[in-house]
């Protein structure tokens, strides 16, 4: 009855973010899943010498375990978005949390690095995916004018999973060995289950509130009024949604929106994070290993990663902060540029530290630059497509990525097999970090900045994206009372039946608002703000 409800066909009318209230839930469970899913693959690597050992296998091959796990995190980006678009994100995040779990436990089974590569990797990847991209679109579904700080808290968790699940993944690897420590970490990955059963839908509390007004409107319309009154509020109605019907077609709902392509900010940024994920995920994964072949301890080579993890978690939320000032939100790109060089130079200045007071220097700096990137990434994104568009936009945005995720971390274990030489590693995946933050910065200035000088301001179109959640929904609002008013046409009659309708109905509705009732929804017609029933304001002073 007029609630956008998804049977008739209908696109859902936007929600005003809450900014809190049950978001802080939301936000909690978007960062343990954020935890999981960028910790977990950088964790695994602990267990990199034992299986080369069991298997027979060299760096290269224990690395695309990881690669793997990154890829089915990325690459199932647009299955993702149309498992959310279809059924909700809380029964995918659901499923999810049950693969990645399911994963973990039959790869502790496994007899050679294929099998591991289809249970660790493929069945972990694919749980994780379900679970971080849901969690993603929930959180900025909740925030809106705080989202740069809930993106930066909900990132932290990556920070703070990556300084425990390392060094706890070694200490199972030394006393139940890394076939134990594979089966206790996928119950440890049933805890998403719990996280997708908070992610509660927003709409459904306002569709509680309106289902309220609604049973009130409709008792109170059950009063006796008179039976030709209530035959000309019947046939204004009938009239009403006949010309709206007339008006609006029935919109069937996208799977996958790709008209976010023609917007040239999406596709710098596509381009940028390419070029950034080639080389980012390199250093923290094979670090482990390097610095063991440099003569470091087990224990110690171990807890470089909590070095990185320790210092991640204080610089993603003060990022987050930073990003939502208000100076600061509207050039949020060209922070997000400087993280990604301040990260770059890190990996080249650093890539000659052959000694554990080097690497531990490398960890801290690549903590604070790498804590800046994982803040600022979403945040970006959704600053450039809005939410609306948002749960397709990072599917194809995390699809393209994941080729990049298969080529960067192989490619670097097979230079370390031929050349065993890390400087190289670091060398190559410095300078591609370098090119995405210099790529972006000079095409956002360029293409972007120098267009909206040239080009006149457009009129604001909320699907347009860019925007915030609260001005596409003002903006809705706008367009649907304007609509209103060229559907009102006033009535001419000189019937004394209906004028006696008219008044009887305009006094109800004064007895309505009077309560404090308000003026609620009707069946799919938009009221005007004046009043409860404006075409008969105008009959009543026409005549």
């Amino acid at each position: 009855m007029g609630r956008n409800d998804p049977e008739e066909g209908r696109l859902p009318a936007p929600v005003k973010p809450p900014d809190g209230g049950w978001g802080w839930i939301v936000l909690l469970g978007c960062f343990v899943i954020t935890g999981f899913s960028y910790a977990f693959p950088k964790a695994v690597s602990v267990y990199f010498k034992e299986l080369m050992k069991d298997f027979h296998v060299g760096y290269s091959d224990t690395a695309w375990i990881s690669s793997i796990m990154l890829a089915m995190l990325y690459g199932t980006g647009p299955v993702c978005s149309i498992m959310v678009n279809q059924f909700g994100c809380r029964p995918v995040m659901l499923i999810g949390g049950l693969l990645a779990s399911s994963g973990m436990i039959l790869a502790s089974f496994t007899t050679n690095i294929i099998e591991l590569y289809l249970t660790a990797g493929v069945l972990t990847g694919l749980g994780m995916a379900l679970n971080f991209q849901p969690s993603l679109i929930m959180l900025g579904t909740y925030f809106d004018k705080r989202r740069p700080l809930a993106n930066g808290l909900a990132a932290a968790g990556s920070p703070v999973f990556l300084s425990s699940l390392s060094p706890l993944g070694q200490v199972l690897l030394e006393k139940f060995g890394w076939r134990g420590g594979f089966l206790i970490m996928g119950g440890l990955l049933l805890n998403c289950c719990t996280c997708g059963a908070v992610m509660r839908p927003l709409d459904m509390g306002m569709k509680r509130k309106m289902e309220k007004a609604q049973d009130k409107y409709e008792a109170k319309e059950m009063l006796p009024i008179g039976g030709k009154s209530e035959e000309g509020i019947s046939s204004a109605d009938g009239t009403k949604k006949a010309k709206k019907a007339k008006k609006k077609p029935k919109k069937g709902k996208k799977l996958l929106d790709f008209s976010i392509f023609s917007n040239r900010g999406f596709i710098i940024y596509t381009i940028s994070k390419f070029i950034l994920v080639l080389g980012l995920f390199v250093p923290p994964i094979l670090l482990v290993n390097y610095a063991k072949d440099t003569g470091v301890p087990d224990t110690e080579a171990a807890f470089l990663l909590s070095i990185i993890g320790f210092i991640d978690i204080f610089a993603r939320p003060a990022c987050g902060m930073v990003a939502g000032l208000k100076w600061v939100r509207p050039h949020v790109a060209y922070l997000f540029s400087f993280s990604m060089l301040f990260n770059g130079l890190t990996d080249v200045c650093s890539a000659r530290a052959s000694n554990y007071t080097g690497l531990v220097i490398f960890c801290v700096f690549f903590g604070i630059s790498y804590g800046m990137v994982g803040a600022l990434q979403f945040e970006v994104l959704m600053a450039i497509v809005g939410s609306q568009k948002f749960s397709s936009a990072i599917g194809l945005v995390l699809l393209i990525e994941a080729f990049a995720v298969l080529i960067g971390p192989p490619s670097a274990g097979r230079l370390v097999d031929a050349l065993k030489n890390y400087e190289v590693i670091f060398y190559l995946a410095g300078s591609e970090v370098v090119l995405s933050a210099l790529f972006l910065a000079m095409a956002t200035y360029c293409c972007l900045n120098r267009g909206k000088k040239k080009e006149p301001p457009p009129e604001k179109n909320p699907s347009a994206g860019g925007g915030s959640d609260t001005e596409e929904a003002e903006s809705d609002v706008q367009e649907a009372e304007e609509h209103s008013s060229d559907n009102h046409q006033p009535v001419h009659s000189t019937d004394n039946a209906v004028v006696v309708a008219s008044e009887e109905a305009n006094h109800v509705a004064e007895e309505q608002s009077g309560e404090g009732e308000g003026c609620p929804e009707g069946d799919g017609e938009v009221l005007a703000r004046d009043g409860c029933n404006a075409d008969q304001m105008v009959e009543r002073d026409r005549f």
